[in-house]
Formats: structure tokens, C-alpha cells, sequence
């Protein structure tokens, strides 16, 4: 239980400081910033254990840079389909 308090904790972290990276503004709510950092931080564990420079369920510096540059790309990925459906709806 703690440790997926733990992640949802991490997963916020890492989507709000995505969210300040990528230029612009960003229509997301919290929940979609929370869910994009929680896949931003798993995707990040799996591939710094990958590298071997860590495992997916500890948190240490290069599988938190690899988690905010993943929640990054997938912030990108949300806001690229949401603008094609609210572009399609005109």
C-alpha cells in the first residue's frame, strides 16, 4: 500500500514538473497530469533497470530523469491527439 501511495507522491511530482517543461499551456486536468507521471515514472524505472542503473521500484537520480523525459513525450502524445479531436470537431 505504501509503496503505491508512493507512486501516485512520485507520479504528481513528475507530471506537474513535465508539465512545466513542455512550452505552452497545456489543457490536461490534474488527473491526466497525475496518470501521464505515474506512466512517466514506470516507463522511467523499466528503463533505468534496463541500464541497469537502477530498478523499477526505487527511485534514484537517472530513473527519475528518464521518468519526467518520458511523462515529457507522453504530454506531447496527449496534447497532439486532444488538439487533432477538438481541431476535427469545427
Amino acid at each position: 500500500m505504501i509503496q503505491i501511495l508512493g507512486l501516485i507522491l512520485i507520479g504528481l511530482v513528475i507530471g506537474v514538473l513535465a508539465r512545466l517543461i513542455v512550452p505552452g499551456k497545456q489543457r490536461l486536468s490534474m488527473l491526466a497530469t497525475l496518470l501521464l507521471g505515474v506512466a512517466g515514472a514506470i516507463i522511467g524505472g523499466f528503463l533505468a533497470s534496463l541500464i541497469g542503473m537502477g530498478s523499477i521500484t526505487e527511485l534514484n537520480f537517472v530513473g527519475f530523469v528518464l521518468a519526467v523525459v518520458a511523462a515529457v513525450l507522453l504530454i506531447g502524445v496527449a496534447e497532439g491527439i486532444s488538439g487533432r479531436s477538438r481541431g476535427s470537431i469545427r
